[in-house]
């Protein structure tokens, strides 16, 4: 890819953005916020906390980003079921840098609608009670649902959902064997976390890796995904521009 000047990219951000004018633009975005650890090691820092600490404040300005272009939903995977094995140390600064995003996203001069998704059960008690807070402190707000997957796995959210729906049906007094006919792609569909919202459009993943790593596995079936080589802490608004004109770009098929 050809490198450009840093002082051309004004110009450049301000074409990226006429070229979307005409073409669609997904309504449900979901982000694969990764490689703070790699850019923090890559730009000469001993403590790769510091990556997780930027890569948080980049999170309200791409929020904002959707916010101006009129898109209704961001989901962020900020960490995993597999996260959660890390050393005690980088797990406790984790839960403390996404209980921060939560609160930072649900400041009163913003307008987020702050909502997390995952087996929140794992997560320690302190963040599940901050996460609670700000779900509540934003539920009246109008502006972008942003979504905060923290102690998500795929898999683990399709057998959640499974889980849900049979003792749901149970409790209907659904015999066994009439279960099957119950279990629907549309009744698992609302028992996932996050029912009621529309599917993601599109999936960016930042760090140049280039696989779902379970995320969003049941909705993510027939989105368009854009990946980039560059890591979330240096995500800039001509890569979100770049990945939003690949979207426009592709003609959607629901199917092969």
């Amino acid at each position: 890819m050809t490198t450009i000047p840093n002082f051309l990219y004004p110009a450049y951000e301000a074409q990226l953005a006429r070229s979307l004018r005409d073409k669609p633009i997904p309504q449900h975005i979901a982000i694969m916020a990764d490689g703070n650890r790699r850019w923090a090691r890559e730009n000469g820092f001993t403590d790769v906390s510091h990556g997780h600490r930027v890569g948080a404040q980049k999170i309200a300005e791409v929020c904002n980003w959707c916010d101006e272009l009129g898109i209704e939903t961001v989901t962020l995977y900020l960490l995993s079921t597999e996260n959660l094995k890390r050393a005690s140390e980088e797990l406790d600064l984790l839960c403390t840098i996404i209980g921060d995003v939560a609160e930072e996203l649900a400041k009163d001069d913003a307008s987020f609608q702050v909502h997390a998704v995952g087996h929140l059960e794992l997560l320690p008690e302190s963040l599940t009670a901050r996460l609670r807070k700000n779900e509540e402190a934003t539920a009246g707000h109008t502006g972008v649902r942003v979504n905060i997957a923290v102690g998500y796995g795929g898999r683990q959210e399709i057998i959640d959902a499974v889980q849900e729906l049979v003792d749901e049906l149970a409790e209907q007094g659904v015999e066994s064997q009439a279960m099957a006919q119950r279990i629907t792609a549309e009744a698992l569909g609302d028992h996932l976390y996050t029912s009621g919202q529309a599917d993601p459009d599109l999936v960016i993943r930042t760090s140049g890796e280039q696989r779902l790593s379970g995320f969003l596995l049941w909705q993510s079936a027939y989105s368009e995904i854009f990946f980039t080589e560059t890591y979330w802490p240096a995500f800039r608004r001509v890569d979100f521009l770049r990945a939003l004109r690949s979207y426009g770009e592709r003609h959607r098929r629901f199917g092969l």
